[in-house]
């Protein structure tokens, strides 16, 4: 499966700030509350309460710390500068001059608001088996999983692994549960009806459509000859023996959407 799923907006929108947040959103991850306000306050130095207010709020708003708190917007400076008494943002660019800094604030926060890493587990662990129960139930596009899946990660405290990484687990639990439902469907048929369903792939010698096409062009007449080749027609599908499958176990939408495209397509497109 494709790897390169995502929109331009999301790729963008990735762990990044791209536009001011609206005021829901400000009262929603950028308030800092009595407790907040312990934490930060233990901080020496406006530029080192600035700068650790900014991570966790970044945090809870992107899922992600930065490296360079610069490119945090100015509305969301200034929002959290007037909560912390800081009447002039700009003594952020003195935030981080130790090296040490930010690797220090961002461990003080991972451990005292319960953030994890992608890696740590059982996170990565969960959200793969809910990506492959939301793949194999129903065809969801890539697209939405990757969104699903970032909400999730936001949701429990998961700090986003990189885009890339996310992409590639989307499309790893997809090619899966795809692989597991054509294993499932190819051991159905028995030895006969998969000849029989070949047969009906192949273009006969001195033919244009096959077996298949033919079948899946009903009468378009009301008339005696239409009604006997619609009867001929459901006698050779019938003999087929499809009805005494068992489809039990497998995902009523996926089936929906596989007769869907089966019968779309050009046969070649199906072989």
């Amino acid at each position: 499966m494709p790897v390169d799923f995502l929109t331009t907006e999301q790729e963008l929108n990735y762990g990044r700030y791209v536009a001011e947040p609206n005021d829901v959103q400000l009262a929603r991850y950028f308030h800092l509350d009595e407790r907040d306000l312990a934490f930060i306050n233990q901080r020496l130095g406006r530029h080192n309460r600035l700068g650790i207010a900014l991570q966790l709020t970044t945090a809870r708003f992107l899922g992600s710390f930065l490296t360079d708190l610069t490119r945090v917007l100015p509305g969301v400076q200034h929002f959290v500068a007037v909560q912390l008494n800081i009447r002039r943002p700009e003594v952020l660019s003195r935030y981080a001059e130790r090296d040490t800094t930010l690797r220090e604030h961002t461990a003080l926060i991972k451990e005292y608001y319960g953030y994890h890493e992608f890696g740590d587990f059982p996170w990565s662990f969960r959200l793969k088996r809910l990506l492959y129960t939301r793949a194999w139930l129903s065809n969801e596009r890539p697209g939405l999983m990757f969104d699903f899946a970032t909400a999730w990660l936001l949701q429990n405290k998961v700090l986003l692994p990189g885009a890339t990484t996310l992409v590639r687990l989307v499309s790893e639990v997809r090619e899966r549960a795809n692989q597991r439902l054509w294993k499932k469907l190819a051991a159905l048929p028995d030895s006969w009806q998969t000849a029989r369903v070949t047969e009906l792939l192949d273009i006969p010698e001195g033919q244009r459509i096959s077996p298949l096409e033919q079948l899946k062009k009903g009468p378009v007449t009301v008339s005696g000859p239409a009604f006997t080749e619609a009867l001929e027609r459901y006698i050779r599908l019938r003999n087929l023996e499809f009805s005494r499958l068992n489809f039990t176990g497998l995902p009523a939408i996926q089936l929906r959407n596989l007769a869907r495209y089966a019968g779309m397509p050009s046969v070649k497109y199906i072989a």
